[in-house]
């Protein structure tokens, strides 16, 4: 569902109010936090809430998870798969590899993952694509010269006319601290952590640090998940 200033809700209740009603569309958010903070629950949740709802069209990349891994993992969430098969298209290195015989032919890993997502966008029209993870991704391009590669990337991004969630294994404080050229370049951070309370109890915690055209509370929030669904509350002091 879009918000009537055309955002893309994130369907985490009480994060689309911090959030004015959402992403605006065509923005590049970085999700980012360490392992073990749902960093792929939250993005794949964003996209099969938008499935059901309203039927728009998306796709997940994992570059490090197998396909059955991941909708496996998403099933026992309570998300059905089956129900979303036909807007919600996930994909893996593995398939990709096997679709794209040029890479073989000494083209470039990156122009060939171009190539193939380009020609998803024009045979699928997908609204909304989800890149996991940043880092992968960066391996696999073999990018050397960061900065101008990165920009180049983000602008090629910007040119597909889609809303974007690139996931990174990037702490939020490395991230907030500004020592990354992804932070500068993205639209919006969206940044997930385990925070240790009452000595031995984990609770993880949600934080939009930045989201362009947007005037957000940057507080942390607690990230709960409840009978299929995610939601966020003011932050249980420790």
């Amino acid at each position: 569902m879009e918000a009537g200033d055309g955002r893309l809700k994130t369907y985490i209740d009480g994060f689309d109010r911090i959030l004015e009603g959402g992403i605006p569309k065509g923005h590049i958010v970085l999700v980012a936090g360490t392992p073990g903070t749902m960093k792929s629950s939250v993005s794949y949740y964003m996209l099969y809430n938008h499935a059901v709802e309203s039927g728009i069209t998306s796709v997940y990349v994992t570059l490090e998870q197998g396909r059955e891994s991941l909708l496996r993992q998403m099933e026992k969430m309570g998300m059905d798969v089956e129900r979303v098969k036909d807007n919600l298209h996930v994909l893996d290195l593995a398939i990709i590899r096997k679709r794209l015989k040029e890479v073989a032919g000494g083209t470039s890993w990156l122009h060939v993952f171009k190539t193939y997502i380009a020609n998803l966008k024009q045979n699928l029209d997908f609204s909304l694509l989800v890149i996991d993870s940043m880092e992968v991704l960066e391996t696999m391009a073999e990018i050397r010269n960061r900065r101008t590669d990165l920009f180049y990337l983000f602008e090629w991004l910007r040119d597909l006319g889609v809303t974007v969630l690139l996931i990174s294994e990037s702490s939020s404080e490395r991230l907030i601290e500004g020592k990354f050229d992804e932070g500068y370049l993205s639209d919006g951070i969206i940044t997930l952590k385990m925070q240790l309370i009452r000595d031995v109890e984990m609770q993880r915690r949600i934080r939009c640090v930045k989201m362009r055209e947007t005037n957000h509370d940057p507080s942390y929030y607690s990230l709960l998940y409840n009978n299929g669904r995610f939601q966020v509350t003011r932050v249980i002091s420790e």
